[in-house]
């Protein structure tokens, strides 16, 4: 298409709203972008952009356009993405995906395989937003929950993710210990802030303490556990990181239904490659005391 790189001009115009934006996203002269929206509106014979002080508005056209553009450059990072990861070196980058509440396990993990392949680039997302591996996003997620069901993934049972609820040595001596799930009502709780967490562990505490008894809130999970760690009051912690500190007491005994099977996710058109099954094969070898 001879026009392409005028409709990628535009296309990043009507992303970014300015001239100026788009010329240092795209790496060009500001003169070079407003001349490949001319051109363009010339030979499409519409006008794609309203033009006003704060910058360049999409008119019906122009937004027409970038629907198509948008399509046009996911389905090209999907394919850079595929590609990135079909060598058969094990090196380059290497994007591992999981929630934060892993990193702990993770990062040590994924450091003793970068100095077992240093020709390798780790870059570890975490977060609770699901990474897309068919856009090339991720080479390896690992996701909690119900198994994933998206098309063209391929999906392995991992490992349970044990939770318990604990707290501090010094809390409990401040404040007594539960004797049973009827007396958490009159305890302090550090918990998710919104009332919409999926963790069927967040489900189960607002199902049985008053909203009022969650005192520290916050939408980090990581946070949340420092500040169990802290003292604030009773809350969540994976039961391998509990494990490791003597600080921490079980509050009662850990409820089946808080836990949550973890799964290995890949795309079926990376799953195959070198790197990943390196990558795969290196994580069950060492992970092994994860179910411990």
């Amino acid at each position: 298409m001879d026009n392409w790189d005028e409709i990628k001009t535009a296309y990043q115009v009507a992303r970014v709203g300015t001239v100026s934006g788009a010329a240092d996203v795209l790496g060009v002269h500001h003169a070079t972008v407003i001349r490949h929206i001319d051109a363009l509106e010339g030979r499409l014979g519409v006008k794609l952009f309203q033009r006003h002080a704060r910058g360049y508005t999409a008119t019906e056209a122009g937004r027409d356009l970038l629907r198509v553009a948008q399509a046009t450059d996911d389905q090209f990072s999907q394919l850079a993405g595929r590609i990135r990861g079909l060598g058969d070196e094990v090196s380059g980058d290497l994007v591992i995906t999981s929630l934060i509440s892993l990193a702990p396990r993770m990062v040590p993990l994924l450091a003793a395989f970068q100095q077992a392949y240093p020709d390798v680039v780790v870059r570890y997302l975490t977060g609770e937003r699901l990474f897309r591996l068919e856009y090339g996003e991720a080479h390896v997620a690992i996701r909690a929950g119900s198994a994933p069901d998206q098309p063209d993934n391929v999906v392995q049972s991992f490992h349970q993710q044990r939770i318990g609820l604990y707290a501090t040595r010094g809390y409990l001596a401040t404040h007594g210990t539960p004797g049973s799930v009827d007396d958490l009502k009159h305890h302090r709780f550090v918990g998710h802030d919104s009332a919409q967490s999926r963790a069927p562990f967040n489900q189960w505490l607002r199902s049985v303490v008053p909203p009022d008894a969650i005192t520290f809130r916050s939408t980090d999970t990581r946070a949340l556990e420092v500040a169990v760690r802290s003292g604030a009051g009773i809350g969540f912690v994976p039961v391998l990181e509990a494990q490791g500190d003597a600080d921490l007491v079980e509050v009662i005994p850990s409820h089946e239904d808080w836990s949550a099977p973890l799964w290995l996710v890949t795309h079926v058109d990376l799953h195959r490659t070198p790197k990943v099954q390196t990558f795969l094969n290196f994580l069950k070898e060492h992970s092994k005391d994860w179910a411990t």
